[in-house]
């Protein structure tokens, strides 16, 4: 009879130790260990399935990016506290956006003369189309297939043969991408416009 393979119960430092170090076995392993409790604890404050989901993402990607993983002490309280800072950025970025919407797209549309506002959107919406052309192919491809055609992303994944998680990640780099790319090319008022397309895409 063939003796049972020990099973090792890594803790979190070395996890992080690991990570830091770039491995992705140890990354797999947090990531399995707290993802339902960062996924559930965004939820509640957000209310939204899919930003949930979203801000669960850019967690880990902070986590893996992170250079300073080793010096975490606690990455119970420090997943905790991430999620609820990037949660609140969320929050803060909707209601603001909420009360650009309001009070510049209002009466966007109206009338039959081009308006310097309708100009400005022509513009705007040029560069928001910039920054989507410069994404990386499969990037691209996964932001035309979410946002412009309005599949989720179990959907985008089956269209573009890889899986969910590989979407997800595209999806999070291609609209980090196109973020800064508005922040770089245009004033405040104008990229928040721009955000404002961005979301209702």
């Amino acid at each position: 009879m063939e003796p049972k393979e020990k099973i090792f119960i890594h803790n979190d430092q070395e996890l992080l130790d690991g990570i830091a170090a770039g491995n992705e076995k140890a990354f797999r392993i947090i990531y399995d260990r707290y993802r339902k409790k960062v996924y559930t604890y965004a939820l509640k404050i957000i209310k939204s399935e899919d930003l949930a989901e979203d801000i669960l993402h850019e967690v880990f990607l902070k986590l893996w990016q992170q250079e300073q993983n080793r010096e975490i002490a606690d990455l119970d309280s420090y997943l905790r506290v991430v999620t609820r800072n990037y949660t609140l950025k969320v929050l803060r970025r909707k209601q603001l956006e909420a009360k650009v919407n309001k009070e510049m797209f209002c009466n966007w549309n109206e009338g039959h003369h081009e308006t310097e506002e309708h100009i400005q959107l022509k513009e705007t919406q040029q560069l928001l189309n910039e920054a989507i052309n410069k994404l990386p192919a499969q990037q691209k491809l996964a932001y035309q297939l979410c946002r412009e055609e309005g599949l989720k992303y179990e959907e985008a994944a089956e269209r573009m043969a890889v899986s969910k998680l590989t979407v997800k990640t595209h999806m999070q780099l291609a609209l980090r991408f196109v973020r800064t790319y508005l922040r770089k090319n245009t004033d405040i008022v104008m990229w928040i416009i721009l955000i404002q397309i961005l979301i209702k895409k």
